[in-house]
């Protein structure tokens, strides 16, 4: 199953974990990448990942975060079509760089957009190319095909 992590995805074992969604959602994302190292997933990464990825101020946070790179199954690149289809999303009112990772999970082709933007999910449900998920939720998804 090949799947898409949005930059919040990688970020949230660094968030504040009193809350007890951040936690749970923490605990998914470490389940997936756990799954990711087992290849019983398969990872997307992509350049607005690295791109993202490299604006982060904390050394340590932005270094474990772009080993994922190595990890990934696919890794894609600016295309036109994947501009196209971010500029189609924005239309939807979806931020720029939100519009720029669930294009390139359509591009790639990915089952799973996973993300913990609330927002985002809200504005990427019944999009018929691709799936948005929360983590929690996707392991829900994950235990039932099992």
């Amino acid at each position: 199953m090949l799947i898409y992590l949005d930059n919040c995805m990688f970020n949230r074992p660094f968030d504040d974990q009193s809350a007890i969604r951040v936690r749970i959602e923490t605990e998914a994302k470490l389940h997936i990448q756990d799954l990711i190292k087992q290849q019983e997933l398969r990872l997307v990464w992509s350049y607005i990942l690295a791109y993202e990825n490299a604006q982060n101020p904390f050394f340590e946070r932005r270094f474990a975060i772009e080993q994922w790179a190595q990890l990934a199954d696919i890794c894609l690149y600016q295309s036109d079509e994947v501009l196209q289809i971010a500029k189609d999303l924005a239309l939807k009112g979806i931020r720029t760089k939100d519009a720029l990772h669930a294009a390139c999970a359509i591009v790639a082709k990915a089952e799973y957009f996973l993300t913990t933007d609330d927002k985002l999910l809200n504005k990427l449900t019944g999009d018929e190319r691709i799936i948005a998920m929360n983590p929690a939720d996707f392991i829900k998804v994950l235990d039932n095909d099992n």
